[in-house]
């Protein structure tokens, strides 16, 4: 066997290992998309509330759902990061075997 082709067999490996990390990003971020969605509707219907209602209570529930809310924004940010990269090391992968 030789050199070349033990490359490529590592790289084809890795593209592999990359394909399935990909599927399980984008699953991810399938279902972090939904949630996010249903967290900034809560924040909002506990924002207005709180305006509404001008007490301590209903100010700490839009505080806490504003955690919430931010929490999974960076989530959701990291993903969509994470995605990016992994993209462009599959693109560099690519590049490897075409060579």
């Amino acid at each position: 066997m030789t050199t070349q082709n033990l490359n490529n067999r590592f790289v084809e490996r890795r593209l592999r290992r990359g394909t399935q990390t990909m599927r399980e990003l984008r699953d991810e971020l399938r279902i972090t998309s939904e949630q996010l969605a249903f967290v900034e509707s809560e924040a909002q219907d506990k924002e207005m509330r709180a305006m509404v209602a001008e007490t301590a209570d209903a100010a700490l529930e839009h505080h806490e759902a504003q955690r919430n809310l931010e929490t999974i924004q960076k989530y959701h940010q990291h993903l969509l990061s994470s995605i990016a990269e992994n993209e462009l090391q599959q693109d560099q992968l690519l590049d490897k075997l075409r060579s």
